[in-house]
């Protein structure tokens, strides 16, 4: 039996139209629904898984995601917000942790995660780690430095004290107090310091009695705190609303959580920290019978120091009295009256020297209006115009003269320099110099022919011509025009051209190597 043809329409998936029942087709929401029965089916509602944590990231909705990944695999995780806030650590990239949840499936993903209702970190315990960390952030912005302790008034008027209403240490504090300083206010805040919401209510109560302080007769110091008890129930003041709540405080706070052994977060934090709530009541007041103990010695010291101002008081009296104003005032009445006397004869004095002053003055003054008077001052401006034209004219007189003499001074100097006069005299310079030109130059052309006339004669005599005058000639090469120096070089048949004074001889070349010039 053969096997039948492929029809693509009968495949899954092929077809453009949706499958039909028979045809077993399932949509992919179904198969999601069919994973997911099978995980919750299978797995427990609840597992604890261990592993590293990675891709960390909290979202601003609040949620936590992150993936939980070992040296095989991976396993992504999600914590919604409400379990988020209870955390007593942050999370971050590396820490090893153990998350206990529910295996889910995200339908729309398909993605199968684990969504975590707790995490606790391995190694340090989680609320060891959370004090820790708390510890290192509030050092690092300064809520533990000594420069923001605020200190404790010696004699507070009235304290406030911060713990619950039923444990052992608002008993402790009250009974300290009364004992210890009786005559101080106390200002009882009951509040919850363990369980859910603890912490809020504490940092509340911390800032209700701060706004409050006024209204309360003005609070000199706050007590916070309470009994022993376990890290769990000691954690409501390891919380960081708490730390801040203290540290904002404008109102000294002693811190008082636990037993001596017990560190919190609110005993970093707190201006003073005490080891027990009785031990913090003991910091907060003084000791009555101290304080009255002081007081009475005090006294003691303001007594004898006032007795001995008193005495001195009345030494100094004593002395001043029997000086002799107070013990003869008559003669510092007379004193003084021959002091005013010789104060007056002064002034008189003083005055008559003044009053000459003014008068030599005012003499000055009416001799200078006299000279002032109008006729004679019109006289003097007068004489003085008389004066100016007078010499104003025989200013004129000298500068016409002065002029008179220039112009006749000028007018020979025009004479002098008259063109016609330089004129003449030019024209005779004239003719005397090209008479001494004309006979220069003859001179010179006289001598330059007789320069030349002797250059001529030695050339001539240094010519060829008056060599070959002496019987001598030139032979040459007809072809080419070499003159023949030697026998070297010649060949029989050359034709040569011998120039003698009297013209040129042609001759051929029959023997170069003869020996006898002449028959």
């Amino acid at each position: 039996m053969g096997r039948k043809p492929f029809n693509p329409d009968l495949a899954v998936g092929g077809g453009v139209g949706k499958p039909s029942s028979a045809d077993n087709g399932i949509s992919v929401w179904e198969v999601t629904q069919l994973v997911k029965r099978a995980i919750e089916d299978s797995l427990p509602t609840t597992v604890h898984v261990i592993g590293e944590l990675s891709n960390t990231k909290l979202h601003s909705s609040g949620h936590l995601y992150c993936t939980l990944k070992d040296e095989r695999s991976e396993l992504a995780c999600v914590m919604w917000r409400s379990d988020v806030a209870r955390l007593k650590f942050d999370p971050a990239d590396g820490m090893d942790v153990q998350v206990s949840g529910k295996i889910g499936l995200f339908e729309k993903s398909g993605r199968y995660q684990l969504y975590a209702r707790s995490m606790v970190p391995q190694g340090v315990g989680a609320l060891e780690l959370a004090f820790r960390r708390l510890c290192e952030k509030l050092q690092q912005e300064g809520l533990f430095d000594e420069a923001y302790k605020k200190p404790i008034p010696k004699y507070p008027q009235t304290v406030a004290v911060l713990t619950s209403e039923t444990g052992a240490a608002i008993c402790d504090i009250m009974d300290t107090l009364k004992r210890r300083y009786p005559c101080a206010k106390v200002v009882f805040c009951p509040v919850p310091v363990q369980g859910q919401g603890a912490a809020g209510k504490i940092a509340q109560a911390i800032r209700r009695v701060n706004r409050q302080s006024n209204s309360l007769g003005g609070v000199d110091v706050m007590i916070v705190g309470r009994g022993g008890g376990s890290t769990e129930d000691l954690w409501s003041f390891n919380e960081e609303v708490v730390a801040r709540a203290i540290f904002a405080s404008e109102i000294p706070v002693i811190s008082a959580v636990g037993h001596e052994s017990d560190v919190s977060v609110a005993d970093l934090v707190a201006d003073v920290r005490a080891a027990t709530p009785t031990a913090a009541a003991e910091l907060a007041v003084p000791q009555l019978s101290e304080v009255l103990e002081e007081l009475s010695y005090r006294e003691s010291v303001f007594s004898r120091s006032l007795r001995h101002k008193l005495e001195l008081a009345a030494t100094r009296l004593d002395s001043v009295a029997r000086r002799q104003p107070f013990s003869d005032p008559l003669v510092l009445i007379q004193r003084l009256g021959n002091q005013l006397a010789d104060l007056k004869l002064r002034t008189k004095v003083l005055l008559g020297d003044q009053l000459n002053v003014y008068v030599r003055k005012i003499s000055a003054m009416a001799l200078s209006l006299q000279g002032l008077h109008p006729n004679r001052y019109v006289a003097f401006q007068k004489s003085r115009v008389l004066e100016i034209d007078h010499r104003l004219q025989m200013v004129l007189s000298r500068k016409l003269a002065m002029a008179d003499r220039a112009i006749v001074n000028g007018q020979q100097k025009l004479q002098r320099r008259n063109p016609e006069l330089r004129l003449k005299g030019d024209v005779q310079r004239l003719r005397e110099l090209r008479r001494r030109l004309l006979r220069g130059m003859a001179n010179l052309l006289k001598q330059d022919e007789e320069r030349v006339s002797g250059v001529g004669a030695r050339l001539q005599a240094m010519g060829h011509k008056s060599t070959l005058a002496r019987g001598f000639s030139i032979t040459r090469l007809k072809k080419g025009g070499y003159l023949v120096r030697g026998c070297q070089g010649l060949r029989e048949g050359d034709r040569l051209v011998t120039e003698v004074f009297e013209g040129t001889i042609e001759s051929r070349v029959v023997d170069s190597d003869q020996g006898e010039l002449f028959d």
